[in-house]
């Protein structure tokens, strides 16, 4: 019975009606990038065409949240410098940004500082194209949006029970629907036919030891989430902090040192993207069209 009910409110989240999806222009991108005869300017052309989705981009790959050294003045640009993967990420993330920005501005604050401590994380391991770490520290809560949006009612059941119970939300979770936000995300991210990349770290972010292919990843999402609801920025539903993953421990690596760099390197951006929001205006969009 329990499985009937897991699978019910499995095909529920699957088939959102509520969150929108991501922009039909990453699965073309996704396909020209096959394509060996395809240059970048070909590229970047059709991401211009869309004069919204490009002004965001370009305000995200030049604000703080990112801080790339050098100023990118356009979309061409962007995929030469950053490469395919990074702008994809970038697309994905401005994208979902708003999303998550308008329907839960607490939520969208911790997983804003999620992806920031991810970011530092990644950059400082060496972890090639770090920002799709980050992508995945900011998308890793959205599971949790999908079950507030396509499940009122167990939602309020699942707040009820944290209440009553003083247990973490994870935990009501799975009392009421017999499945968590991380596994809600991972089928979210996998309908959006996201890169594994970012479905394993979305899906295993509780528990780095069930990832197969993405544990590094994995495993610094986990710590940034536990690190920014440590430093108390924004609100992830509830006030429980998880236990670290002593696996994801190990998997760091990190001296005492280096968590004192890294909390003052986190400190230190997220005041820079405080107040930080990808909401656009006119002349922003005419400076994309010259």
């Amino acid at each position: 019975m329990e499985e009937v009910r897991r699978q019910e409110f499995r095909t529920a989240l699957r088939k959102t009606k509520n969150l929108p999806t991501l922009p039909g222009i990453i699965a073309k991108l996704c396909k020209m990038a096959e394509d060996p005869d395809i240059s970048t300017e070909q590229m970047g052309k059709v991401i211009s065409q869309d004069y919204v989705l490009s002004a965001k981009l370009l305000k995200l790959v030049n604000s703080a949240f990112y801080g790339f050294p050098q100023r990118i003045s356009s979309i061409s640009s962007a995929i030469i410098l950053l490469g395919f993967n990074v702008v994809k990420s970038l697309i994905i993330s401005a994208s979902i940004f708003e999303v998550m920005e308008a329907q839960d501005v607490e939520l969208w604050q911790h997983s804003l500082g999620c992806a920031v401590v991810c970011n530092v994380i990644a950059t400082r391991l060496g972890v090639k194209d770090p920002e799709e770490v980050s992508t995945a520290g900011l998308i890793h809560d959205i599971g949790k949006m999908a079950i507030k949006m396509e499940l009122p009612d167990e939602y309020q059941m699942i707040n009820r029970l944290m209440r009553d119970r003083g247990i973490s939300m994870r935990q009501a979770e799975m009392e009421v629907l017999g499945l968590d936000h991380a596994e809600a995300g991972g089928w979210l991210a996998s309908g959006w036919n996201l890169p594994k990349k970012l479905i394993e770290p979305v899906t295993c972010h509780h528990d780095p030891r069930l990832a197969h292919e993405e544990q590094l990843a994995s495993s610094i999402i986990h710590f940034g989430d536990i690190m920014i609801r440590g430093l108390g920025y924004g609100h992830a539903g509830d006030k429980k902090v998880p236990m670290l993953s002593k696996r994801a421990w190990e998997f760091l690596n990190f001296s005492p040192t280096d968590i004192d760099e890294i909390f003052n390197q986190v400190e230190e951006k997220l005041w820079d993207v405080k107040g930080f929001s990808l909401e656009i205006n006119a002349d922003e969009i005419i400076q994309v069209r010259d």
